[in-house]
């Protein structure tokens, strides 16, 4: 084991309006997510002299100070992908310029490694594409949805994709299978979203008055007997927003093993669902620094297709 010295980074124009956690995440390779948290948590990281939470943005002339680390001398970014991995991830690149990609992410494959998964997405492209040091996530989706994801290939688009996403500028559309029939075919829902933490480090999300605002817009495509095939619009960017709104109006995802029913989803995998039904299904914005606008979709994976066959 290596062990690092205190280190202070000054905060240049390339990394404001970055979450410390995100910076902590990707400066500190070979250091597991759940620590990078636990030294926020304690206050071992700090910026300014200041104890800061997560979610800080850094600003230009912040002063981080990062504390003595110890580092694996065999660290994870030395792996490689496997063979399968590595042509799985080639094989769903939706799009690609000299400033992104857009992946169809697989279900069951994390965006970046951690707790359980030494390797993710991210991980993996950095290795397949050596001479691109700088790719990054521009947001990020759940371990058990698949879809649209993007990667930006620039510090600078990293950025503006980051601005975009605040702005709400950035239209994202994702279909899902739910339980029951709703009342109306197209339903907005308004319903404020708390972010908790429990013991175990597990993210767990519900509605609150104390919570962030989050607005979701449902519309019914398909209907079935016990359950309907839907999209869903996110007009804000909460964590597992979709997912708990669903929930909350009374209409789980199938295959949600988290805020889902599990009746719904007993019965569901008698139709061979063995994930949780949430793809995102298309992602349309604009660079305004490229003056280029881009629209992408991704198709439903074959075991999401073949479960709406079966329920047909």
């Amino acid at each position: 084991m290596n062990k690092s010295a205190i280190e202070y980074i000054t905060i240049t124009m390339d990394y404001v309006n970055q979450r410390i956690d995100n910076f902590l995440i990707t400066r500190l390779k070979g250091v597991p997510k759940t620590r990078v948290y636990r030294l926020l948590r304690k206050g071992e990281v700090r910026v300014n002299k200041k104890r800061i939470p997560p979610s800080y943005r850094l600003q230009a002339g912040d002063c981080v100070r990062l504390p003595p680390l110890r580092l694996p001398d065999n660290k994870p970014m030395t792996l490689k992908p496997s063979r399968s991995l590595a042509a799985l991830l080639a094989d769903r690149i939706l799009y690609e310029d000299n400033y992104l990609f857009i992946l169809n992410k697989p279900s069951g494959i994390p965006v970046h490694g951690g707790t359980g998964a030494s390797m993710g997405v991210i991980e993996a492209l950095r290795v397949m594409y050596p001479h691109l040091p700088h790719l990054e996530l521009a947001h990020r989706l759940d371990l058990g949805t698949s879809g649209c994801l993007i990667i930006a290939k620039k510090r600078s688009i990293l950025k503006e994709l980051h601005e975009l996403f605040r702005s709400g500028e950035i239209k994202k559309r994702y279909w899902l299978l739910t339980k029951g029939h709703w009342k109306e075919k197209e339903v907005r829902v308004n319903a404020p979203l708390q972010k908790n933490q429990l013991s175990s480090g597990e993210r767990f999300v519900r509605v609150s008055t104390e919570g962030k605002s989050a607005t979701t817009l449902f519309r019914v495509l398909k209907t079935f007997d016990h359950a309907e095939w839907v999209e869903a619009t996110l007009l804000t960017g909460r964590t597992h927003q979709i997912r708990v709104h669903a929930q909350y109006s009374h209409h789980p995802i199938a295959g949600d093993d988290k805020y889902g029913d599990a009746l719904f989803n007993k019965e569901i995998r008698a139709a061979g669902l063995k994930r949780m039904f949430l793809h995102a299904h298309q992602v349309e914005f604009t660079l305004s620094s490229l003056n280029h606008s881009i629209k992408v979709e991704a198709p439903l994976d074959h075991d999401l297709t073949a479960c709406l066959t079966c329920l047909t």
